[in-house]
């Protein structure tokens, strides 16, 4: 039997959502990824000896943004950015939302709360921020975001990933997409196959194809 694909999505909604999925994907451009938590970012500044403050964080990603206007222009489809940096503006008073528009550039946000133990498993996660990604994201595109990133993280390990593993998180994967949609926003799916271990090629090559068969499989019904 052929399960049935719900997608009662409007017309409207489904072309800007293929516009905006158009333009991320543009030839010979990429997307930049500028939303690392102030946890992370902290790491990087602290090997240049630069102290982790907003202005600090601020700086660096001004510098990335208004890079050569008309090159970066020409090789970034779109910016993932963090909460804190989509509220930002330049030394001018530019907010960098607008900034990246003025570049032909779409703004992106990060929209996942990071990862967290899933019970039963051995040392595996899954991934929070479904509970008030609605509101979340309607706020996100009233604000200039066109796109979003999720991510879920898979470990390779003698019994791992498990069955339990998986599914949760193309699960979770799936949420967060439909939710996206529904808000007028791109998501950009991502389960992450970590490549630390002692694994070969062919075990990475099997898990990867098994994770994504996953993914697929559950995003087909509950995305447009």
């Amino acid at each position: 039997m052929v399960a049935e694909k719900y997608d009662k999505a409007d017309p409207e909604l489904k072309l800007e959502l293929k516009t905006i999925a158009q333009q991320i994907v543009a030839p010979g451009k990429g997307i930049l990824a500028a939303d690392e938590s102030t946890t992370t970012i902290g790491k990087r500044l602290k090997d240049i000896n630069v102290e982790n403050t907003e202005e600090n964080r601020k700086a660096y990603r001004q510098l990335l943004f208004t890079t050569a206007k008309d090159v970066i222009s020409q090789h970034i489809s779109g910016v993932i950015l963090f909460h804190e940096t989509l509220y930002q503006k330049a030394e001018d008073g530019t907010p960098f939302v607008e900034l990246l528009k003025q570049r032909g550039i779409l703004p992106g946000i990060k929209v996942d709360k990071g990862v967290v133990p899933l019970f039963g498993t051995d040392d595996e996660c899954t991934t929070q921020g479904l509970d008030d990604l609605q509101a979340r994201c309607i706020q996100y595109k009233k604000d200039g975001c066109q796109f979003a990133k999720w991510r879920c993280v898979l470990k390779i390990k003698k019994d791992c990933p498990s069955k339990l593993a998986i599914l949760e998180n193309a699960n979770v994967l799936a949420r967060y997409a439909s939710i996206c949609q529904s808000a007028r926003i791109v998501p950009i799916v991502e389960p992450e196959i970590l490549p630390d271990g002692d694994h070969d090629l062919a075990r990475c090559q099997q898990v990867t194809e098994e994770v994504l068969a996953a993914v697929y499989k559950v995003t087909v019904f509950l995305a447009i």
